[in-house]
């Protein structure tokens, strides 16, 4: 079941012209199966927050192919590819980005706003979100009342809301302590365990043994890519197993 979610091909991301010409990514391959945990890293400048966002379709590649799930998706238009992204894409960023006027329940809630959701199926969704972060009490604070690490959780409560295929972090513990960076990879790779699929930008070579698969970049191309768990053991998503189960009684 752990079968390709994402392939890339030929990847470039170029900016300006003539001598003023530079490449943020170059000719890039990636495929990407369904249950990984990938941690980029790589020198400042080596392409991959560029490439977290062409691959959570908040930037355009000049070139290349993107397939997702089997759907070439580099050219639709931006109308489409704000679709897809609201089903099956959660951002998790280093900031948080996370609306100071708005409570925390209702930063949660957001991303169903966009899914169509009625309010109140969206704030009891957010609530529940919240609540498995062990942040319940929390709902009606405002982010600035939150430390930095309960600011980072509810960001994460907001990337799993809607219950996406793919979970994307760009940096998602560069502004915390080394203890509360351990909390918040814990609760990542509980995430992870339910079978979602995690692409993560760390300069962190620590968090790497959460990691099921560790890519170097270098100059906007693969310099590295490792494997630590074989693909057969990946996690596989909660439906899945659910389906295996019932099929067992049945028999």
């Amino acid at each position: 079941m752990n079968e390709e979610i994402i392939k890339i091909t030929g990847l470039t991301k170029r900016y300006g012209y003539g001598d003023a010409e530079s490449f943020a990514l170059k000719d890039f391959d990636l495929t990407i199966k369904r249950g990984e945990f990938i941690m980029i890293m790589g020198p400042s400048g080596c392409g991959k927050t560029t490439l977290l966002n062409i691959i959570g379709l908040l930037d355009r590649a000049t070139s290349g192919e993107y397939i997702l799930n089997d759907r070439n998706i580099a050219n639709i238009s931006s109308t489409r590819q704000a679709r897809i992204r609201a089903k099956k894409i959660g951002f998790i960023f280093q900031n948080y980005n996370l609306i100071d006027d708005l409570p925390i329940l209702e930063n949660v809630a957001l991303p169903l706003v966009y899914i169509g959701q009625p309010r109140t199926v969206r704030l009891k969704n957010a609530s529940e979100a919240l609540k498995r972060f062990h942040l319940g009490e929390k709902e009606y604070y405002y982010p600035w009342q939150l430390s930095g690490g309960q600011q980072q959780r509810a960001a994460i409560a907001r990337a799993i809301v809607s219950n996406p295929e793919i979970i994307l972090a760009d940096e998602p513990t560069g502004n915390l302590d080394s203890r509360t960076s351990y909390i918040v990879m814990d609760e990542l790779k509980k995430i992870h365990e339910e079978g979602n699929t995690i692409v993560m930008v760390t300069h962190n070579p620590s968090l790497t043994t959460y990691a099921t698969r560790v890519i170097n970049m270098l100059d906007g191309q693969i310099d590295t890519d490792i494997k630590t768990v074989d693909d057969k053991n990946l996690p596989q998503p909660i439906s899945v197993k659910k389906k295996k189960r019932s099929k067992r009684r049945k028999r």
